[in-house]
């Protein structure tokens, strides 16, 4: 093997080589479609006459498109906060595209049309840009700049992404007045340097004077401070890889983020800011579109009446509530725990954001005379809420107090049931606010089992020919995927997808029962068909008895995981088989039955087949007791999962007699 070609690199802008043109393969992982050559950032402080202090941050990189499926990265986009009290201005420059022709390096500008902004929502906006001439083998460059009106929003930064990262290197830097707190995340970290430097700045004033002859006197204050600059370097990072059952690959992100805890000017108090999770969520709860609007009255109280009428028992008041909130008023698709129109224009509009529907739905279970109270929670896109601050929540429901528990809550979902919340908001922990601003932990995991019961008989002909019927029946999580995979498809649609998932059998006879009725299982019947199910060879009859039930391939096939397993919810996966063997025929072979059970009551697999005659009795269950699986027990995980997926993919050998 001819070693890769060392490739000097120059980290600045418009200095691409040749060298780096004519690589093929990144040197370290010959899978990589795209590696970032480089990418550098400066978040400062700079002094505004009228702003006062704002954040300027710039940022360059180089990224080389090895494979068509790196295309991806000629897209790159920046999100800006843009609001009344906030908006930040976000500009792209210096973005070329680098190809080697006839063996030469040859430019492609972006042009102005491959710039553009996106509204993400109320708050928050997207500059995007995508590059020119992008093909195997280019090389990208560009910089862009984020001016902040603030002095205390410093941008997080990840030193690893989904493409090898060969230099990454970040910089701070704030002056003395400030203390910003850093925290990092990953298992791979960056080296940090810190330095002090002398810095100073001049402060414009004029005064008007008072006297007989008015002049305006102008004064330019020259202040002397430190600057704290502290500079973290990555190098060689390698591809973040995702992985099956992974809850968000960005929480294991090598990263840091910048949050500020004190500010401290001469000759004025000092001013702490957030630093635990009750002072966050007490400011949270002051905000005037927060707390404020769980107070809001006069909107609901008739239609309450009437839709309870003399209803006493809680769990009822819970469901008539949840249930009238989510047919009255839609979710527009903006998340936040912040309201966008307010509760009482969502409700008068009948659509609103997740705040304005989930805060009303907390006002009306109080109205009904429930201890309610709202949850701020973080969705799995959003990451887990690992350190206290303001931004760690993008979303909020309700949680009803009960003496068996709290009942969680989410109106902005069709499909969600009392403690059946939608899969986005499945991410560890909540936290609760109570009316005087107290707060605690919330635990989001669901810990009640979710079903999928498949009940079927078979029988085989002499020819292997497989006709039969299956009735499957699903309960909480897996019946809230049921009816989102329903929905996203026609009937017919949905049926040829049943048939190709499933080994090109022919369904027929079709129907569910419980679609719309949350409360109920959802049930699928069917019959079936199948020419390819059984095997024969040399006269005799191979069939997996589980058919295409089985779970053929292992989930879990690293040597060591980084990330804990993430099922989102306990299942229990059960069948129960009935198979008819064909007359002039006996079974040769029955797998044996066996029962697995990892430590700490994690998970159990039950396998057992008996034979009466020509009829044969199937039995299989796979029990998954908890949602989160932690890294320290992902080796008797994948032990496990390879006894499941041997047994499931043993046949039965039938002969003739």
């Amino acid at each position: 093997m001819v070693a890769p070609k060392a490739v000097s690199q120059e980290f600045k802008l418009g200095k691409v080589s040749i060298a780096e043109l004519e690589q093929k393969v990144h040197p370290k992982d010959s899978s990589a479609a795209a590696a970032i050559l480089y990418k550098k950032g400066l978040s400062r402080m700079e002094f505004d006459q009228n702003e006062g202090f704002m954040i300027v941050t710039d940022v360059e990189a180089r990224i080389k498109i090895y494979k068509k499926e790196g295309y991806e990265w000629a897209n790159q986009n920046v999100w800006y906060y843009n609001y009344a009290n906030l908006k930040e201005r976000v500009f792209f420059s210096d973005a070329v595209t680098y190809n080697l022709v006839n063996g030469k390096i040859e430019k492609t500008k972006l042009k102005s049309d491959g710039s553009f902004d996106e509204v993400l929502s109320k708050f928050r906006g997207l500059k995007k840009i995508t590059m020119p001439n992008v093909k195997e083998g280019s090389v990208i460059e560009y910089h862009y700049s984020i001016r902040c009106p603030s002095d205390n929003i410093i941008r997080d930064w990840d030193f690893q992404t989904s493409i090898p990262v060969n230099y990454s290197e970040f910089k701070v830097a704030y002056p003395e007045y400030y203390v910003f707190k850093p925290r990092q995340k990953g298992y791979l970290f960056p080296k940090i340097t810190t330095t002090k430097n002398s810095k100073s700045l001049t402060i414009n004033s004029k005064e008007r004077g008072t006297g007989l002859v008015s002049r305006t006197e102008f004064y330019n204050d020259k202040i002397d401070y430190v600057e704290t600059e502290v500079t973290y370097v990555a190098q060689d990072f390698p591809a973040l890889k995702d992985e099956d059952y992974v809850n968000n690959i960005d929480n294991y992100t090598s990263s840091v983020e910048h949050e500020l805890s004190l500010v401290r000017f001469p000759n004025r108090p000092i001013k702490e800011f957030s630093t635990d999770w009750n002072s966050v969520v007490k400011t949270i709860y002051e905000y005037e579109d927060f707390g404020p609007e769980l107070n809001k009255t006069g909107y609901f109280e008739e239609d309450l009446k009437k839709i309870l009428g003399g209803t006493t028992n809680q769990n009822e008041k819970i469901w008539t509530i949840l249930n009238y909130v989510k047919g009255t008023v839609k979710w527009n698709g903006y998340s936040g725990f912040s309201c966008d129109n307010g509760v009482k224009k969502a409700y008068k509009d009948k659509t609103g954001n997740i705040a304005d529907i989930n805060l009303m739905l907390t006002a009306m279970l109080r109205s009904a005379g429930l201890t309610a109270n709202p949850v701020l929670v973080s969705t799995r896109s959003n990451g887990i809420a690992l350190f206290p601050n303001r931004n760690a929540f993008n979303y909020v429901i309700s949680a009803v107090e009960t003496p068996e528990g709290y009942i969680l809550l989410d109106a902005t979902y069709k499909y969600s049931l009392p403690n059946v919340l939608p899969f986005r908001t499945l991410n560890w922990f909540g936290r609760l606010i109570r009316k005087d601003g107290s707060s605690q932990e919330i635990d989001l995991m669901p810990h009640k089992t979710s079903n999928d019961i498949v009940f079927m008989n078979y029988d085989i002909d002499a020819d292997g020919k497989v006709t039969g019927k299956t009735r499957r029946q699903c309960t909480d999580y897996r019946a809230m995927l049921s009816r989102e995979n329903f929905e996203k498809l026609k009937e017919d649609e949905y049926l040829e997808k049943l048939e190709n998932n499933n080994r090109k059998i022919e369904v027929s006879e079709y129907s569910r029962t419980n679609e719309k009725e949350l409360l109920s299982p959802t049930i699928e019947t069917y019959s079936f068909k199948g020419g390819d199910l059984a095997e024969i060879i040399g006269g005799k009859i191979y069939v997996n008895p589980m058919l295409f039930f089985a779970q053929e391939k292992n989930p879990f096939k690293q040597e060591v995981r980084e990330y804990p397993v993430d099922f989102g919810y306990p299942f229990q996966d059960k069948f129960n088989i009935t198979i008819k063997i064909p007359d002039g025929f006996a079974v040769e072979t029955l797998p044996q039955a066996v029962a697995y059970n990892m430590e700490n009551n994690l998970g159990s697999f039950k396998f057992n087949i008996l034979a009466n005659e020509n009829v044969l009795q199937l039995m299989v269950v796979n029990q998954i007791n908890e949602a989160i699986i932690s890294t320290e027990q992902y080796e008797m995980l994948k032990e496990y999962y390879k006894g499941v997926i041997a047994k499931q993919t043993e046949k039965i050998v039938l002969k003739r007699i």
